[in-house]
């Protein structure tokens, strides 16, 4: 017995889907007679049953429904895992570690908040400061009377076995370390810890120590003799006897001095006294916070209070719970993956609705026969757009859920590969909650409900009676409303690539943005047109490649809608794809072109212990650190992070081992209270030389120094030059990172690992790999996404054209000869998209990199042949796995 496909109307279909017939019956008792009911519906006690014939439809045909239901899925993947990285960032904690004990931390703000717009436009850009924000020293005394309030500063310190972090005795309250001998440090002593003591105690120290062998237990403090020696426990076992004149030489960021070592520590650090911690710092006035412990009866929260209470206009910030964590390790792994989570998100989740819309404009539209039967024996608009709709209920929220697992893990991974590379803290863990989830499956829902109706419009407005002749053939007239909006996306994004050309800097950057969002967006909606253009202009050779090619030709400019299906998916793969992994391209290796024309030092010396080069003609320290630089005016000013290089010595030297490409001004004029900055910076930021710039010092100081010179090798050497005075009170650490030695031998290994330009130039390039992988990272998300589409969408063509195949088979064609009609057909698409791809991502990335690197692009062509090749091979499997099916059962 033959069964009855989705779009019959007999009683044999209603009782698939469990419902009374909808037409083909006379009236019934109690019931009106006029248009014909749902096809599967019927009014039961007063309720509206669901649509029996998508019930029957999905059911009965899952086939006609699998390519939605696979766009569909990944659609929500993509945007659900987007989403559980953004909520993972805006939540992302970690517990407190240094201050796990303490129960109330008073500190800094570590933002640096700017007030822009007014009225109702009026929002706050916020930025975490580059360093660490310091609180006033001065409020211990309003601390003193609530509680216990212990002075907490942390700074490096460089001995003779490297730089160790040091602080104040007084935080061994919460820091757990304890005095295996000796005593509590005064001003001018330290307190040395078991690594550093063995190096700079018995064998770094310029005074006396003698191992005796004996020890002392864990926490006592030791006693004195006669002639005042305390006894330590070395590292391995050993001791020694350190005498009231041993002394170790010490370079703090205050300078180099001796100290007498009044003992030594359990713990790896050095410790000096708490009322001379924070001028050994370098900051004598400020701290990086104060632990408060309340007093017996005092619980954490009310000692909170009393201290908002007391620091009431001080700026500074009464922490409790997870907030005590004071880690810039933490703000900048929220900014890492709220950016990837909301901008890639923003992106992906365009593309995904895109894709998934045009997959189910493309599931509807093959079912244009099924509906036209249906309008021709009598169905209503109104019930064919609501059969869609509740096909669109059925498959799309099951589709939602099914992919919000996958979602949940290709989240997971990518913040497991952060957390790998060091760009997020192993204490971070995912948020999966229920917003990223659950607007995922309405995102998809909506999209299928949106895309159905919009496609199941021409069909169910048409004539009854021309419902059928109009389903045989494609509709060559362009769409009244799609036309016009693609024309003005296409016009918007022609007017931003001018625009992003001919502008600099940031404004450059942003118009690209926009362009490839409006050409991606005029795609979508002019497909048709775009695809018979890419049918009649490619189709010119097929003609001459034999018969099948001139087949396949003809064929593709007959339904070019059906092309152009398949050729959106792969122009968003392609252009987003190359956006993202060339504009990377682009920036290394300027950045590199750079480092190695500007490098003139012979000999670059990392992590140096001293600045001394004995046979140089020229040494410059250098200490990178970085900055907060306000750009933009009116509503659009806002605070960028910069990456800045301090120099220590006279500005005349950096001439003998940098050459900066100056632009404006000189670098021999960079004095106290002056800079020199990038040219990029300088348009964004619409300075010149002789203007002030506003900047935030690594703490968040407001400063606005001087720009004397602008330069344009910003990108290898950083993008703000200023003297390291400048920083002094203003940084943790102002040890040099590098020295950069002109003239001379090989400096001597004592002083540091020494490398020449090229070492030092591929050296750098590990600093960018982190970028590196997360742009290439969501290439292969969001173009594997779109590729996969595209297959989907060719997949669906092909399985859709079994009458036409089947046809062709009738008349003679042979088999070989319809299988290399369709893959010539799925080699015009492909190229197709991969050309228009292609010239959309050239079209962002021209003014962009131009405006960045003042160069054009650098695609290499091994890794652009690799995208197309890959483009090229899904094609063409995607055509032919599903011909040979169609050919095999035909």
């Amino acid at each position: 017995m033959n069964r009855h496909a989705p779009g019959d109307t007999d009683d044999r279909t209603d009782r698939a889907g469990s419902e009374p017939p909808g037409g083909g019956e006379g009236p019934r008792r109690g019931t009106r007679t006029g248009p014909l009911p749902a096809p599967g519906t019927a009014r039961r006690s007063g309720r509206r049953r669901p649509n029996g014939l998508a019930r029957a439809a999905v059911r009965f045909r899952p086939a006609a429904f699998v390519g939605t239901f696979v766009a569909l899925l990944m659609a929500v993947t993509v945007v659900s895992a987007c989403g559980i990285l953004l909520e993972t960032g805006i939540r992302a904690t970690v517990p407190p570690t240094r201050y796990a004990d303490v129960p109330v931390v008073v500190a800094a703000d570590q933002e640096v908040h700017l007030r822009v717009g007014r009225g109702e436009e009026a929002h706050t850009d916020s930025r975490p400061v580059p360093d660490r924000a310091r609180v006033d020293a001065a409020l211990l005394g309003r601390l003193a009377p609530l509680g216990r309030a212990v002075p907490d500063v942390t700074f490096p310190v460089r001995t003779s076995a490297g730089v160790q972090q040091a602080a104040g005795w007084g935080s061994a309250a919460f820091t757990g370390a304890s005095l295996t001998s000796g005593r509590t440090p005064h001003p001018g002593e330290v307190v040395l810890g078991r690594p550093t003591g063995d190096a700079a105690g018995p064998n770094g120290s310029t005074g006396s120590t003698k191992p005796d062998g004996s020890t002392k237990p864990n926490g006592s403090a030791g006693s004195a003799g006669s002639n005042g020696a305390a006894r330590a426990t070395g590292q391995a076992g050993t001791a020694g006897t350190v005498r009231p004149t041993a002394q170790v030489t010490l370079e703090t960021p205050a300078g180099t001095r001796e100290f007498r070592v009044a003992g030594y520590a359990d713990r790896p650090g050095l410790w000096f006294a708490d009322s001379q911690a924070a001028a050994l710092a370098g900051h004598p006035k400020a701290l990086d916070a104060i632990a408060l412990f309340p007093r017996p009866g005092t619980d954490a929260q009310a000692l909170a209070d009393r201290a908002r209470a007391a620091l009431d206009g001080t700026g500074a910030r009464v922490l409790t719970g997870d907030a005590r964590v004071l880690d810039s390790r933490l703000a900048a792994a929220k900014e890492v993956l709220t950016g990837i989570g909301g901008s890639f998100g923003g992106v992906a989740t365009m593309v995904a609705v895109f894709t998934a819309a045009g997959t189910v404009a493309l599931g509807v539209g093959q079912r244009s026969r099924e509906f036209a039967l249906l309008r021709a024996v009598g169905a209503t608009p109104r019930q064919i757009r609501r059969t869609v709709a509740t096909e669109a209920l059925l498959v799309a929220p099951a589709a939602g859920l099914l992919g919000c697992l996958p979602g949940t893990a290709l989240a997971a991974w990518w913040v497991g590969r952060l957390k790998d590379k060091g760009a997020v803290p192993e204490q971070v863990q995912l948020a999966v909650g229920w917003i990223p989830l659950v607007s995922a499956v309405a995102l998809g829902l909506l999209t299928a409900l949106l895309a159905g109706w919009a496609a199941a419009r021409r069909p169910a407005r048409i004539r009854p009676g021309l419902a059928l002749a109009a389903a045989a053939v494609e509709r060559v007239r362009p769409g009244w409303i799609r036309t016009p909006l693609g024309l003005a996306a296409l016009g918007g994004g022609i007017a931003c690539s001018g625009l992003a050309a001919a502008s600099s800097g940031e404004d450059s950057a942003n118009a690209a943005l926009g362009v490839v969002m409006l050409f991606m967006l005029a795609v979508a909606l002019l497909g048709p047109l775009i695809a018979r253009l890419c049918a009649f202009l490619f189709g010119l050779p097929l003609r001459a490649a034999g018969p099948a090619a001139g087949l396949a030709a003809a064929n593709s400019l007959t339904n070019a809608r059906r092309l152009a299906s398949a050729i959106t998916p792969i122009v968003l793969a392609v252009a987003f794809s190359s956006t993202l992994v060339f504009l990377h391209t682009s920036e290394d290796r300027a950045t590199r072109d750079q480092q190695q024309a500007g490098l003139l030092a012979d000999h670059v010396v990392t992590a140096p212990t001293r600045t001394e080069v004995p046979g140089a003609t020229a040494v410059v320290p250098v200490t990178r650190t970085g900055l907060l630089v306000q750009v933009g005016s009116g509503p659009d000013r806002r605070h960028d992070p910069v990456g800045a290089q301090a120099f220590g010595g006279p500005p005349s030297a950096l001439a003998h081992v940098l050459d900066l490409d100056v632009r404006q001004g000189s670098l021999a004029a960079v004095r106290p209270g002056t800079v020199a900055i990038d040219r990029a910076l300088a348009d964004t930021a619409g300075v010149g030389t002789g203007d002030r710039l506003r900047i935030r010092l690594p703490d968040g100081t407001a400063a606005t120094p001087t720009v004397t010179a602008v330069y344009g090798r910003g990108l290898g050497f950083g993008q703000v030059t200023l003297p390291v005075s400048d920083l002094q009170g203003h940084a943790t650490s102002l040890f040099p990172t590098e020295l950069l030695v002109k003239g001379g031998p090989l400096p001597d290994p004592a002083i540091g690992p020494a490398t020449d330009r090229a070492g030092w130039s591929t050296a750098q390039s590990t600093e960018r790999k982190v970028n590196a992988w997360v742009n290439t990272t969501m290439a292969a998300v969001l173009g594997g996404f779109a590729a996969v589409a595209a297959a989907n969408t060719l997949a669906m063509t092909v399985l859709d054209r079994r009458r036409e195949l089947g046809m062709l088979r009738l008349i003679g064609s042979t088999r070989r000869q319809v299988l290399g009609m369709l893959r010539w057909e799925a080699l015009l698409v492909t190229v197709s998209g991969i050309a228009l791809g292609s010239a959309i991502a050239l079209a962002t990335l021209y003014p962009l990199t131009r405006a960045v690197t003042e160069a054009p692009p650098h695609i290499p062509p091994l890794v652009y042949g690799s995208m197309a090749a890959a483009v090229l091979a899904l094609g063409l499997a995607a055509t032919a796995l599903p011909a040979r099916r169609v050919l095999r059962t035909g």
